[in-house]
């Protein structure tokens, strides 16, 4: 079996977002008791992370390690159609993904102990990130 869903976030800005809760209730919801859970995020300025869920200064530390990996108005990139954070978005999408596979065990997302999953927003300013969750198995 199959199910597939979209749904929308809200962001503020640049930061980390804790989706485990909905992730896990919709996953529930689709009422598959062993298979894989597949989340997509339809943007080129934002990414999917599984993390640290128990230290937010993990999230912080990744934030202050991208700032200095690819920062905003880096005069290496031309792209800058929507501001300074555009193209610094952009790379750090693609250094940490927009898609996350998680098993599905007993009728939700096996995650470990520590683990979470959070929307990573890149922008600078707030937007509404749509996802597709699809869960399959039996």
């Amino acid at each position: 079996m199959v199910i597939q869903e979209r749904f929308e976030i809200a962001t503020r800005g640049r930061g980390s977002y804790d989706i485990s809760r909905e992730v896990q209730r919709r996953t529930a919801a689709a009422g598959i008791a062993t298979g894989l859970c597949h989340l997509f995020l339809h943007h080129t300025s934002a990414s999917l992370m599984l993390c640290e869920n128990a230290d937010p200064e993990v999230r912080a530390d990744l934030e202050r390690f991208m700032a200095r990996l690819v920062p905003d108005g880096d005069p290496l990139f031309a792209h800058s159609a929507e501001g300074p954070d555009d193209m610094p978005a952009h790379v750090r999408t693609l250094l940490s993904g927009a898609e996350l596979t998680l098993p599905v065990s007993d009728g939700r997302c096996a995650l470990g102990t520590w683990q979470g999953v959070y929307l990573w927003e890149h922008r600078t300013q707030a937007h509404r990130r749509r996802l597709t969750l699809t869960v399959y198995g039996e």
